[in-house]
């Protein structure tokens, strides 16, 4: 009995000596907008289940929040105070390759627009190296941005008069063609702004109607055919954390990243302007679709735009063109 007890107690230390351990890590998410926001209560909490499970527990993920401003996430990325965040690109002038997915027009939702966009910049506009210094692991766009103001809108000159918060990127170049005085500002601050009269209205997405409770301060939406513009994020890990994982464990996080990733950010724009829409009717705001004749002056407008953006990035290498009927194709499609 005793020679079977200790036997089977050297076969217990052997197996414990033997078997490989890894240290478990925390991939630490900075984000800077609400717990509430869809990518700190939906995005970044199923992206990190899906790690957990592709690296069998050895990564797990936290959000922490308020590390940094909007505009300071990517330093705060690349020189490693946090491991992963996400970033509205508008907010930055050194992103012009990712104002593709940003064009008015598009004709689609969020997530095909999302799908398409990854695809495309795999194919075309990761070539301009944009986020040089953090690998990037998504990319995504809002749905449809739509007209938010305190009175009704007739026609679209009637902008010209008005103080509108726009958001960067493409938003802002549609804020100048408009003729608006444009008020800009980092999303968390638009209610305030547009309460105290700082601005007129807003170009953003309906879902914001009930998410940044817009509808008690703009009560009058105009949506614009094929979608007034659309919103690029981007979501970077520290490249220094991925390589310090085994190799198994960064093709893991690859895996459940990318167009995966991007799906699932605009499914849940998606379904955050469905609840949106339906808050602001049920909170008695009008909306209303622009007509015919405005969709088609509006596009006018925006001609000059897109073919600068072509041109600009042709200067870069890229076939500025192709990529965007790629785009459209593929968006337009419903992958």
């Amino acid at each position: 009995m005793i020679k079977r007890l200790y036997l089977f107690g050297l076969t217990a230390v052997f197996f414990a000596v033997a078997a490989p351990t890894q240290a478990q890590k925390t991939l630490i998410i900075s984000s800077w907008a609400p717990p509430t926001h869809l990518t700190n209560s939906i995005v970044w909490p199923t992206w990190g289940k899906w790690v957990e499970d592709a690296t069998e527990g050895r990564v797990t993920t936290k959000i922490e929040y308020k590390l940094a401003p909007p505009p300071k996430q990517f330093d705060l990325v690349r020189d490693g105070v946090a491991h992963a965040t996400w970033i509205f690109h508008g907010y930055n002038t050194r992103y012009v390759a990712t104002q593709a997915v940003e064009m008015p027009n598009l004709g689609t939702n969020a997530e095909s627009a999302s799908v398409a966009y990854w695809r495309v910049h795999e194919k075309y506009l990761a070539k301009a190296n944009e986020h040089k210094g953090v690998t990037l692991i998504g990319l995504s766009s809002h749905g449809p941005a739509v007209i938010q103001t305190k009175t009704p809108l007739g026609d679209l000159s009637e902008l010209s008069s008005l103080k509108i918060r726009v958001p960067g990127g493409v938003g802002s170049k549609v804020g100048k063609a408009l003729g608006v005085t444009a008020v800009k500002l980092p999303a968390p601050k638009v209610y305030e702004a547009l309460n105290s009269g700082v601005a007129d209205g807003i170009f953003m997405p309906i879902e914001t109607q009930k998410s940044f409770r817009l509808k008690e301060v703009v009560p009058y939406v105009t949506i614009m055919p094929g979608g007034l513009y659309y919103g690029s994020f981007g979501y970077l890990l520290n490249t220094d954390f991925l390589n310090s994982l085994s190799e198994k464990d960064q093709k893991a996080i690859m895996n459940v990243s990318g167009e995966k990733l991007a799906r699932l950010a605009g499914k849940a724009w998606d379904d955050a302007d469905t609840a949106g829409h339906a808050n602001a009717l049920a909170a008695g705001t009008t909306v209303s679709t622009a007509s015919h004749a405005i969709h088609a002056a509006y596009l006018d407008l925006m001609a000059p735009v897109e073919a600068a953006w072509v041109e600009e990035i042709s200067g870069k290498g890229i076939d500025g063109k192709a990529a965007l009927e790629e785009l459209r194709s593929i968006a337009r499609s419903n992958p």
